[in-house]
């Protein structure tokens, strides 16, 4: 009987042992685990992290067409809460801005079309001119008039139908077929287009 007891006891230690070693080894893979995890987070913020888009002529062109729109939405939605003095200074903005934007188009960014293009796309780009003349008439009708004056807010709404009408045909048509011109360099034709869009607003003290 002694004989069995002594042989318990000592296993005992050896339980302990091998209890301490298990605890040891979680421990040692969970600080591995953990550190592993660091550098998968880190890479995972890395790729989230993106370069901005390059502007060439398209996204200038398309960024005005997009900031317009929202300007005709905006008086179209406000127009029956604006004084006169506000009707006023918002519709000047929407007319400096389109006065801009047509000029760049017509000096810059329609000719370079024209250099490279089809007959189709020639064909596009005096409908396009037209549809400037059109606008300009009107443009001039209201910076010449009062919010006051009969047909001022029917004109600013006809003015936004037309602009949004010739913005969409821009987009879906003359943009689309620039795309596919090799020979156009939309990179160096977009930031022509900012120099000279910059170079309008100091003359014409636009914002």
């Amino acid at each position: 009987m002694a004989t069995a007891r002594k042989a318990t006891s000592r296993k005992k230690p050896a339980a302990k042992k091998a209890a301490a070693k298990k605890t040891t080894a979680k421990k040692a893979t969970g600080a591995k685990s953990a550190s592993r995890k660091t550098p998968a987070r880190k890479s995972a913020a890395k790729k989230v992290t993106r370069r901005p888009l390059r502007k060439n002529a398209l996204t200038k062109l398309q960024s005005d067409h997009d900031a317009v729109r929202k300007m005709f939405n905006a008086y179209e939605r406000k127009k029956d809460d604006l004084s006169d003095s506000e009707k006023g200074s918002m519709v000047q903005i929407i007319c400096n801005e389109l006065t801009i934007h047509a000029r760049i188009e017509e000096e810059i960014f329609y000719p370079a079309l024209r250099n490279v293009a089809d007959d189709d796309l020639n064909e596009m780009l005096d409908e396009a001119e037209v549809e400037h003349t059109g606008a300009k008439d009107l443009i001039a009708q209201l910076q010449g008039a009062k919010p006051r004056d009969p047909l001022y807010d029917a004109k600013v709404t006809v003015l936004g139908e037309q602009i949004k009408h010739h913005a969409g045909e821009e987009e879906t048509q003359i943009f689309k077929k620039a795309r596919r011109v090799k020979e156009l360099n939309l990179e160096v034709l977009g930031e022509q287009l900012e120099a000279r869009a910059a170079e309008l607003k100091a003359e014409i003290g636009a914002s």
